[in-house]
């Protein structure tokens, strides 16, 4: 294991505090992390969420971990509001859209994943499905039973809080707290008011049912996670992610199932990351003011003037630390794509440098920095700006026709992270392209003060000229657009 490896420290949401990453089984690490209900698009609050930790596998990856990764597909069992009583979100939503709800799994798992493919978020190792785990989570809800940890009234089974001495460690909150925590209509079955569901009685209308011990019902959105997480990585593991607004109660329940199911601790470090924000206010369907990120790669969204790309969006987040909360608004993307496209301006004037014949770079330097910040809990942002400020000596040199000798090995480093850990290598020939862009819109520009000032004579001569090269301009109302042919 590389020396690096021993140095990283990660935030323990559990102990409140950074600690040193040692895992159970090193090499091995086990990494589990709460996926989406596909009951709708994702936007760019799950952009935040997942792009956080593809870059944390990466890194775990690049210090030689080899890291098993899990991330889960709710598909059924997540009901409206995180309530215990309701709708089911799945349900809900194949209503509204007249499909069955595997209709709408089926279609917001595959939208989900071609989103995430856009933004360069690596695929899971394994994408457990809740529907396709039913018997594991029977299974596990009967253990706990048997341990005197739940009680089935009326087909429901629940969860009984008072059993188990240490729920709330996660969250911090205490058992008085919970049920106004939770927004739970409290079930007139329930022993106790913050005892939450194990396994729901489905009524005759309900779509997504199944057998058990306990008579035809569906699992509680909490059971799905433990019971899945440990299926693949074991009854203890070293990493379980999420969203900050799943610590509670969703992960806190997880850890009282788990542990009290299995007598031992559930995942070791718990890591969550902050929300995106619209100029102040969560970002969220719920608040109908969630960009779904497709809307963003293509500008088809009222909040927005233009479409993104999703490696500016990529870049954007990654310019926040992953425990901050990240406000989002059209000026920032700007500058995060300003930001990428000198970062690789910089990169390409690196790659295209023949053989050195300078003074060696201070690599190992520029790793350690680099290295450095991504140890203190994976801190993308201080390394995005280490890299701006070296990346600038190294082209300058490079300008200077005093490329250092050690470039090769310079090169190698930047494939090894900005390509495998920050995932934003530029594109073959993407800078070309954007050049092209960027020259077609100035031209534009011209053409426009060439009208303003009655000069079309030279106004058609640009027009016709572009056309000429397979560049079609459209004059409209909101001014002038173009298609490459």
């Amino acid at each position: 294991m590389a020396e690096q490896a021993r140095k990283l420290h990660v935030y323990n949401t559990l102990s409140r505090k950074k600690e040193p990453f040692e895992p159970l089984n090193p090499p091995h690490v086990g990494m589990y992390v709460c996926g989406p209900t596909v009951y709708g698009d994702a936007h760019l609050g799950h952009a935040k969420s997942y792009v956080s930790f593809d870059v944390i596998l990466r890194y775990l990856r690049y210090l030689d971990y080899k890291v098993r990764y899990v991330q889960n597909i709710t598909d059924v069992g997540h009901l409206v509001d995180d309530a215990e009583e309701g709708e089911d979100k799945l349900s809900k939503q194949a209503r509204i859209e007249k499909v069955q709800p595997m209709e709408i799994a089926e279609k917001y798992t595959y939208t989900y994943f071609r989103d995430m493919d856009a933004l360069n978020v690596l695929r899971p190792d394994i994408a457990p499905r809740a529907t396709g785990h039913i018997p594991e989570q029977i299974a596990m809800v009967k253990k706990l039973i048997e341990n005197g940890h739940a009680y089935e009234v009326n087909g429901n089974v629940y969860f009984d809080v008072s059993s188990d001495p240490e729920y709330g460690k996660l969250s911090g909150r205490k058992l008085e707290d919970a049920e106004a925590g939770t927004r739970v209509e409290t079930a007139s079955d329930k022993r106790n008011p913050e005892d939450f569901a194990l396994w729901k009685k489905a009524n005759d209308n309900h779509i997504m049912k199944w057998d058990s011990p306990w008579g035809v019902g569906y699992p509680g959105w909490h059971i799905e996670c433990s019971t899945m997480s440990t299926k693949y990585l074991g009854e203890s593991f070293d990493i379980h992610g999420g969203g900050l607004e799943n610590q509670f109660p969703h992960h806190e329940c997880e850890i009282a199932q788990a542990e009290c199911a299995h007598g031992k601790q559930f995942a070791k470090y718990w890591l969550h990351n902050n929300m995106v924000t619209l100029e102040g206010q969560k970002m969220g369907k719920s608040l109908g003011n969630a960009i779904n990120l497709h809307e963003f790669f293509t500008g088809d969204h009222k909040l927005l003037t233009r479409s993104w790309n999703p490696e500016v969006i990529r870049f954007f987040l990654l310019q926040s630390h992953y425990r901050s909360t990240t406000d989002f608004s059209e000026d920032a993307l700007s500058g995060a794509e300003n930001g990428l496209k000198n970062l690789h301006s910089m990169i390409n004037t690196i790659e295209s440098a023949d053989a050195g014949n300078g003074e060696a770079f201070d690599l190992n330097g520029l790793k350690e920095s680099v290295e450095g910040v991504m140890n203190d809990d994976f801190n993308s942002a201080q390394a995005i700006a280490i890299l701006f400020e070296q990346l600038k000596e190294i082209r300058k040199e490079i300008t200077d026709k005093k490329t250092p000798i050690n470039i090769g090995e310079i090169k190698e480093f930047l494939h090894d992270f900005v390509d495998g850990v920050l995932g934003i290598w530029p594109q073959e020939g993407g800078g070309n392209e954007e050049l092209a862009k960027d020259l077609i819109e100035l031209l534009i520009e011209i053409r426009k003060d060439a009208r303003s000032n009655k000069n079309f004579e030279l106004s058609d001569k640009i027009r016709d000229e572009l056309k000429e090269l397979g560049v079609q301009l459209m004059d409209g109302k909101e001014g002038t657009t173009f298609e490459i042919e």
